[in-house]
């Protein structure tokens, strides 16, 4: 009997243990606004992503996204979403550090976030850091529709290597997108594309003269040209915020370590916030 075009139960078997599992996981979220608050109209959520709706007795909501695949590798898809209707008010954070592990096949982790805000609406998003180790390799993708008198705080960060543990990402493949429109118009684009040597590259002087993590902050709101001196104020060398058109403020800030940067970064937020971070936020 010829074996030419089949396989044999051990090796089916082989070749099947050689895929590791992949982690899928989703959530969506509605929230409108009504008598004064913002209340949840719906919620989505599937695979190894879960929402947590703390009670907080102020006129926001909020948000806790936990991912209880314990982080993203090579193949995993992460998908999050969410739509606030006229008036409401969300703040969207994470319970932990997203940590993004070496993949063990070359595929590459996907992460995608996307908000919907309406008229009069405010939308917080503010996740906990992005930890990326060695051998990582992730696409990660922020796509934000503000309506015309919506309003933005978002600020995402990424630590290249624990410092405390003296780790290197020497092995790295980063693609990272941040895309903001309002009412259809782009307003903020910013991307990091990253492949190779991560400790090396940021080494250089250009780059990040030797910093860990790099954080991105954009605040979209009609005070924004007005809070930038004090903003500046707030901020180290190491950092910098400009206005990058009428109503909208962006800042860029390196650091040593997540540490560092929480201490000078958390009041900042807590400045152009107008409702109190979140409650995992806090030092």
């Amino acid at each position: 009997m010829s074996l030419d075009n089949h396989t044999l139960p051990d090796e089916a078997a082989a070749a099947h243990c050689a895929v590791p599992p992949r982690a899928r996981g989703a959530v969506s979220l509605f929230v409108h606004s009504r008598d004064g608050g913002t209340h949840l109209s719906g919620l989505r959520q599937s695979g190894c992503l879960k929402c947590i709706l703390p009670k907080v007795f102020r006129s926001d909501a909020e948000a806790v996204l936990v991912n209880t695949a314990g982080g993203v590798t090579g193949g995993d898809r992460i998908e999050v979403g969410a739509t606030l209707d006229e008036g409401a008010h969300l703040s969207i954070t994470t319970q932990a550090a997203e940590r993004i592990y070496r993949t063990v096949d070359g595929t590459t982790g996907q992460i995608a976030s996307r908000f919907d805000v309406g008229q009069g609406a405010q939308l917080n998003w503010l996740p906990q850091e992005t930890i990326l180790f060695d051998r990582a390799r992730l696409s990660r993708k922020l796509e934000i529709n503000l309506s015309k008198d919506a309003r933005l705080l978002m600020c995402e960060t990424l630590v290249f290597g624990r410092a405390a543990m003296g780790e290197r990402v020497h092995d790295l493949h980063l693609l990272d997108r941040i895309d903001v429109s309002r009412d259809g118009v782009p307003v903020y684009r910013d991307g990091i594309r990253l492949n190779g040597d991560a400790s090396a590259l940021l080494g250089r002087a250009a780059m990040a003269n030797g910093a860990g993590v790099v954080a991105t902050l954009a605040f979209a709101a009609p005070e924004a040209e007005q809070m930038l001196a004090k903003v500046r104020a707030l901020l180290p060398e190491t950092a910098g915020a400009s206005l990058r058109s009428p109503g909208l403020l962006v800042l860029r800030a390196l650091a040593e370590d997540s540490l560092s940067l929480r201490r000078f970064m958390i009041p900042v937020l807590e400045l152009l916030s107008s409702q109190p971070l979140p409650a995992v936020w806090r030092l």
